[in-house]
């Protein structure tokens, strides 16, 4: 019997087929090494010259559903010197590994790898989108004269 992959996983009959949806073991491992992580990045932990000072938030951590591998997505607080903090990130992976290793009941620590989290840009980007006045002006309440009239509450006895 073959195997099923990711991408042999139909949700039913008659649906298209689509990647695997992340298990709930998944979302805990992920949430658990959230918090391990963070507890690990606060300023001061770690020697590295880049990351001694630097304020970092864990957003997320996706794992693999084989739990060998998660990617930590990061964001340095106010989003300086980003470039810097996620080559110090990269250079301490192994530590944060044996470290992890050490703190969550795993059968394999995961390989660690980090990733700017670019969430935050994107919903700024979107909400100065929504902002411009040429959208505001779609998404504004109808003209008066062209809205429908008004049905009577479906709940109201008098209707």
């Amino acid at each position: 019997m073959r195997k099923r992959r990711d991408h042999d996983y139909a949700a039913g009959p008659g649906l298209v087929a689509g990647p695997r949806p992340v298990s709930q073991r998944q979302l805990r491992v992920g949430e658990e090494l959230r918090h391990v992580l963070a507890q690990l990045l606060r300023p001061g932990e770690l020697r590295d010259p880049a990351l001694r000072d630097a304020n970092v938030t864990v957003t997320e951590v996706r794992v693999s559903p084989d739990l060998r591998n998660a990617t930590a997505f990061v964001m340095p607080l106010a989003g300086g010197n980003a470039d810097e903090i996620m080559a110090g990130l990269r250079r301490c992976a192994p530590f944060l590994k044996s470290r992890v290793a050490r703190t969550v009941e795993l059968r394999q620590a995961p390989n660690i790898k980090f990733a700017f989290d670019d969430a935050f840009d994107n919903a700024a980007r979107i909400s100065a989108l929504l902002a411009r006045p040429e959208v505001e002006r779609d998404l504004g309440p109808a003209d008066p004269g062209s809205a429908p009239a008004a049905d009577p509450e479906p709940d109201d006895p008098a209707g």
